[in-house]
């Protein structure tokens, strides 16, 4: 997949493309079932970096990192920033709720889904878009270890606000 193309991501399943700002108001969209996710950035430029992100205070920890450690992490030429799953293994997190969380966290609400913390220290953050592929058969989590391993050798690094594999 050429994750920096719309129509690659799209070819490859993800369906939904819905900013943040829509998702704050209303999740009903999104399927209560197992998948794995994507926010992408859409500009074509890089981001503007808060030294104050939205995200919220997880298990008491500051969410925030230095603007330094921001640009360090960020991947040019791409559209996808976080590459993120639900269910698989012996979780049973959908993707209604673990998006739900990452957008209740990036509001500043004390929830558990620190994963992806960094894309609430984007200026405009609420522009970014989700979007998501159902797994009714596949393993969410081998998915995602796909999809980072592709990503890895375009770019050399992980997404952005992916700080593990």
């Amino acid at each position: 997949m050429d994750f920096s193309n719309f129509k690659s991501i799209k070819d490859y399943g993800f369906v939904g493309y819905i900013p943040v700002s829509q998702l704050m108001q209303n999740q009903s969209i999104i399927p209560h079932s197992r998948g794995v996710y994507m926010v992408l950035y859409t500009p074509d430029i890089s981001p503007k970096f808060l030294n104050k992100g939205s995200g919220g205070f997880f298990k008491g920890k500051d969410p925030n990192v230095p603007i330094e450690e921001l640009k360090v992490n960020w991947v040019n030429d791409t559209k996808v920033i976080y590459i993120g799953t639900a269910g698989g293994g012996k979780s049973a997190a959908t993707l209604h709720s673990r998006i739900k969380q990452l957008v209740k966290f990036g509001r500043g609400k004390n929830v558990g889904h620190s994963g992806g913390r960094l894309i609430w220290q984007i200026e405009n953050n609420h522009d970014l878009i989700i979007c998501w592929k159902e797994l009714r058969v596949d393993d969410p989590y081998v998915v995602k270890k796909q999809l980072m391993r592709g990503f890895k050798n375009m770019y050399r690094k992980r997404p952005f606000a992916n700080l593990v594999d």
